[in-house]
C-alpha cells in the first residue's frame, strides 16, 4: 500500500477544486477508482500516469515517482458516447479488479496509446463517430497480432462483419459483469493473470449482489 501517492493525489485534486467524481470524469474511470487510489487500496498502472498528471497539471516525475508498474493486463475501451464509455469502464473494473483499464472517445487517441503500450484486450464500439470500429480493430491487430478484440454495440446486425476482422468476441450493450466474465473463456489469446482477476471479480460481484 502506497500512501505517498495516495496523499499526493488527494492533496493535488483538492487544491485544484476537483471532486473525485470530476477527476474520474476527466480520466474516464469510475469514481470508486479514484477513491481506491486515494486510500492506497489500489495503484494506477504506470502507463496511466501521464493522463493523471495532465488532468492535474503537474509534472509526472514530481507526483508519481512512487508509482511502480503493476504488470496488470492492459485493457482499453473505445466509445464516442461518454456515458456509454463510463458505464463500460465501471463494469470492467468490477469484473477485473486491479487491471489497467483506459477509456477513449477518439479512435486516434486509442491507437496512439496502443502504439506505446502493449494491449491485452480492446473493447471497441463499432460506430465511433466517423470512424469504424472494424477498421480500428484491424489496425490494433496489425500492431499486436495477439490482442483480443471484443466489440460492444447495440446492434446485432453488425455481428457478421465483426467476426471477419479477427475479433474474438461480440457483446451487446449495455454490457454486464456476467457477460464480460463469460467472454474470458472465448479469448483467442491467453492473458497472464486475467483468469485470476476474473475469478476475484466474480466473487466480489456475487457478494455485492447478495447484499
Amino acid at each position: 500500500m502506497n500512501t505517498t501517492f495516495a496523499d499526493s493525489l488527494k492533496s493535488l485534486r483538492t487544491a485544484r477544486g476537483l471532486s473525485q467524481q470530476q477527476l474520474a470524469a476527466k480520466l474516464f474511470v469510475d469514481r470508486s477508482t479514484i477513491a481506491r487510489w486515494e486510500t492506497g487500496g489500489r495503484m494506477p498502472d504506470l502507463s496511466f500516469v501521464p493522463r493523471i498528471a495532465e488532468c492535474l497539471d503537474v509534472d509526472t516525475t514530481t507526483l508519481f515517482s512512487a508509482v511502480q508498474d503493476s504488470g496488470a493486463p492492459e485493457i482499453i475501451v473505445v466509445d464516442d458516447e461518454r456515458i456509454a464509455l463510463a458505464g463500460a469502464i465501471s463494469v470492467l473494473e468490477e469484473a477485473f479488479p486491479t487491471a489497467a483499464i483506459t477509456g477513449f472517445t477518439k479512435p486516434s487517441d486509442a491507437l496512439a496509446y496502443a502504439q506505446a503500450h502493449p494491449i491485452s484486450i480492446a473493447m471497441l464500439d463499432i460506430e465511433i463517430g466517423h470512424t469504424s470500429g472494424l477498421d480500428l480493430c484491424r489496425a490494433l491487430i496489425g500492431l499486436y497480432p495477439h490482442v483480443n478484440v471484443v466489440f460492444l454495440t447495440a446492434y446485432r446486425n453488425y455481428s457478421f462483419d465483426a467476426w471477419e476482422t479477427g475479433a474474438c468476441g461480440f457483446l451487446l450493450k449495455p454490457i454486464t459483469v456476467e457477460a464480460i466474465l463469460s467472454q474470458v473463456e472465448r479469448l483467442h489469446h491467453p492473458v497472464t493473470g486475467l483468469r485470476s482477476l476474473a475469478t476475484r471479480g466474480a466473487a466480489d460481484h456475487q457478494q455485492t449482489a447478495q447484499c
